[in-house]
């Protein structure tokens, strides 16, 4: 059950889910929501995290503080609410306004972050003068004279209407006063000369139809934070956690799997995390079935190609998912091996590939291993993709 907490002279209605022993996750919401904008992602996550949520001040439950506020004591309020619950470090996820309170506290607080989620966000939002419109308007008028026209940015045509009912609800109860007060911290903020301190490891997600925070702001923030990984999601608006939940969770679970602290096996090496990545890239049925397949003679190479392939290898943070997908693919080409590049096809559109990415890398690849080579992987790539039928 939701509870008040006083975090940084403030008080904070916040929730805990999970095993108490889990790793960390806190959610930060955006502009206008509460801490049920997370709804959807609980299920995906909640077995193995510790899920922390909470309304930004001036929003849900969570009361009006008198007086300006500015993106910088959103982050204090988060670091607050950390130190309430003795939690010494956590991963941060954030959506819009509550990913800008992210960037802050990687930035500035940076061992107190595991690593950092960013969704529908942005480091400057440009012109100031149309939050301070926005707040004007909801101040004089209430919320419900803005709530439709927030709504059609924040989600696509084709989102089912209980989703958008939900976030409506939330919406009109949040008070006008805090939502005015986090607008005319927005007009004010601009981190982009701040944020190229991220050292965590950062995960951005952009929804390709988002009006708010398009994605090329996303964009903007992945070349100021060194080794951070951009996904993209098609038929996504700007509330792409609640849209688009299934590719999220499936994203943010990987990411998380790969960024907390996983046991180690009893030879040292990272077992537990290898299997992880294997089941997050290749899918769990494909995992289950090839250990299921094996016998003891075979047994010790599948648990070393999940600890070295999987755990050594696509667990090193320094290439992006997407970018390794592709290297994969395009050695495939090369070597001719034709069972392992259709394997790798599907997850590496579930990493980020575009289908526009994955025909560009196999002209690329025919260049420099032959047209043979090439013409054999176009091949391969439409099978997988059903464009062909697969010859009996």
């Amino acid at each position: 059950m939701p509870t008040l907490t006083t975090a940084n002279g403030t008080t904070l209605r916040y929730d805990l889910l999970g095993p108490e022993d889990g790793p960390p996750v806190l959610f930060s919401n955006s502009l206008g929501t509460a801490l049920e904008m997370w709804d959807r992602q609980i299920p995906a996550l909640a077995d193995k995290y510790r899920l922390i949520r909470y309304d930004t001040r001036g929003h849900g439950s969570s009361p009006v503080k008198p007086g300006a506020s500015t993106i910088f004591d959103l982050a204090d309020d988060a670091l607050g609410l950390l130190d309430a619950l003795k939690i010494e470090s956590a991963h941060i996820v954030g959506l819009s306004m509550g990913g800008m309170t992210g960037q802050v506290l990687a930035a500035k607080y940076p061992k107190r972050v595991r690593s950092l989620t960013l969704m529908a966000t942005s480091a400057h939002m440009p012109p100031p003068e149309g939050w301070r419109t926005r707040a004007a308007a909801v101040r004089e008028h209430g919320m419900a004279s803005i709530v439709e026209a927030v709504l059609s940015r924040w989600f696509s045509k084709t989102c089912p209407p209980e989703l958008i009912a939900n976030v409506k609800a939330q919406f009109l109860a949040c008070p006008a006063e805090g939502y005015a007060l986090c607008c005319e911290a927005l007009a004010e903020m601009d981190l982009r000369g701040l944020i190229g301190t991220i050292a965590a490891p950062t995960l951005i997600i952009a929804g390709e139809d988002d009006p708010a925070t398009p994605p090329q702001m996303m964009r903007d923030i992945q070349t100021l934070i060194s080794g951070a990984e951009l996904v993209t999601l098609r038929q996504a608006a700007h509330l792409l956690a609640i849209e688009q939940a299934p590719s999220v969770n499936r994203h943010l679970r990987a990411f998380l799997d790969v960024a907390a602290p996983l046991a180690k096996s009893r030879d040292g090496s990272s077992f537990e995390a290898g299997l992880a990545n294997r089941k997050s890239v290749l899918g769990a049925p494909h995992v289950d079935r090839s250990l299921a397949a094996a016998t003891d003679f075979d047994r010790p190479w599948q648990e070393f190609i999940t600890r070295t392939a999987w755990g050594d290898i696509w667990g090193d943070p320094t290439l992006p998912r997407k970018t390794r997908s592709m290297l994969t693919l395009a050695l495939m080409i090369a070597l001719g091996r034709e069972e392992e590049f259709r394997l790798h096809v599907k997850p590496a559109l579930r990493n980020g590939v575009t289908l526009e990415e994955l025909r560009s890398l196999v002209l690329h690849a025919a260049v420099y291993a032959g047209i043979p080579a090439g013409n054999a992987a176009m091949r391969w790539a439409k099978l997988e993709l059903g464009l062909l039928e697969e010859k009996k």
